[in-house]
C-alpha cells in the first residue's frame, strides 16, 4: 500500500477541464443572444435635416428617366440607348442648368444598373436627382 505522505514524485497536471469554460461560453452566448434584439430595436435615432428649405422646383426642369427589368432607358417616354444617354443628359443640362431628374427604376431592376444611370447623371453634372417611389398597399 502506497502511503501519500511519502510521494516523491510530484506530477503536474496538463489538461484544462473544458467542461467549465464550455458552460461560460453558452450562458456568454444566451446572454448576447437575449440582449442584442433589445438593444439594436431600442435604438433612439435623431434624423438629420438641413438648415436651408430647397426652393421649389418648376415642373418644366424636371426630366424622367425611366428604366424596365428589360433595361430599357427611355427619357421623357423616348428610347435612348445607355451610350448616348450621357451626351444627351449632357445636352439637356446645357440648355437648362437647373435641371432636376426623376429615376423611374422598375421594382425588379438590379441595383447595379441603377447605380450605372445615377452615374451618368453625375457624368453629366446634374446633382438634383431623385427615385420615384410607390406607397405600398397595406
Amino acid at each position: 500500500m502506497r502511503r501519500y505522505s511519502q510521494r516523491n514524485n510530484l506530477t503536474t497536471l496538463s489538461e484544462i477541464n473544458v467542461t467549465p469554460l464550455l458552460d461560460l461560453a453558452f450562458v456568454l452566448l444566451i446572454i448576447f443572444m437575449i440582449t442584442t434584439p433589445l438593444l439594436e430595436s431600442s435604438m433612439s435615432l435623431v434624423i438629420p435635416s438641413s438648415g436651408e428649405n430647397n426652393p421649389p422646383v418648376n415642373s418644366s426642369q424636371v426630366q424622367t428617366i425611366s428604366i424596365d427589368r428589360s433595361e430599357t432607358i427611355k427619357l421623357n417616354d423616348q428610347v435612348v440607348d445607355a451610350e448616348s444617354l450621357s451626351a444627351r443628359l449632357a445636352e439637356v443640362k446645357q440648355k437648362n442648368p437647373d435641371i432636376a431628374v426623376v429615376i423611374r427604376p422598375d421594382r425588379d431592376l438590379p441595383v447595379q444598373k441603377l447605380v450605372t444611370l445615377m452615374d451618368a447623371l453625375q457624368r453629366a453634372q446634374i446633382m438634383k436627382v431623385g427615385i420615384a417611389t410607390k406607397a405600398e398597399a397595406k
